[in-house]
Order: C-alpha cells, then sequence, then structure tokens
C-alpha cells in the first residue's frame, strides 16, 4: 500500500522560512517523479507548485515560487522536501506531495498507471 505523509507546515511570519517533508513508504523514489501542490484557503482548485523527475533530471517551479522555494529528494530516506524561504501571505495553502510524471510545466498525472497524494500540511504565513 503506498502512502505519502506530509509534515513541516505551521505559522510562520512574512520573510520567514518553512521546509516542508514528505514520506513515500510502498514505492521507491528512485524511480518516481513525485511534486508538491497547494490549495489556498477558498480556491477550488490545486496548483501545481514543483515536481522533480527521476528521469531526466526535470525540475519545475511556479513562477511566482522561483529563487524562493527549492525541492530536494533523499531517495535513501524515499523523501522529498520543499524548502520554502522568504514566505509570503500568498503562499498561504494547504501543501500537497503527490507522484507523477514530472514535466516542464509541471507534474502531470500518469494516464496508464497509479497517482498518489499525501494529505496535506497547512502552511499559514502572516503579514
Amino acid at each position: 500500500q503506498v502512502q505519502l505523509v506530509e509534515s513541516g507546515g505551521g505559522l510562520v511570519q512574512a520573510g520567514g522560512s518553512l521546509r516542508l517533508s514528505c514520506v513515500a513508504s510502498g514505492l521507491n523514489l528512485d524511480y518516481t517523479d513525485i511534486g508538491w501542490f497547494r490549495q489556498a484557503p477558498g480556491s477550488r482548485s490545486r496548483e501545481g507548485v514543483s515536481c522533480s523527475s527521476t528521469t531526466d533530471g526535470t525540475t519545475y517551479y511556479l513562477n511566482s515560487v522561483k529563487g524562493r522555494f527549492t525541492i530536494s529528494r533523499d531517495n535513501s530516506q524515499n523523501t522529498v522536501y520543499l524548502q520554502m524561504n522568504s514566505l509570503k501571505p500568498e503562499d498561504t495553502a494547504v501543501y500537497y506531495c503527490a507522484t507523477g510524471v514530472c514535466l516542464a510545466n509541471g507534474l502531470a498525472e500518469i494516464l496508464d498507471g497509479d497517482n498518489y497524494w499525501g494529505q496535506g500540511t497547512q502552511v499559514t504565513v502572516s503579514s
């Protein structure tokens, strides 16, 4: 059974930093593209924030987080991280990790396989 478990969210002042973690079980990150989405309060949809490919080293960042967020992975620990610096109130959201296919324009669903999501972790940035 595949599980993705996020942690590291919390309340931080604008300009602060947080590091989110996503621990994967039941799959091998050596062979898995993985990324982060977020859903802002009142929003009906999730937006892709970042992703990392295992096949060609592709990484993707949402324009509004470029230069502030960094995705990294420790495959030996089956964990992916999202380091978030210079946080802004507009970064407030529930952040989810998910598996898929990391493309130049974001993480896409695997059409002929399974896609997995974590339960999310809340990030709140106060002004």
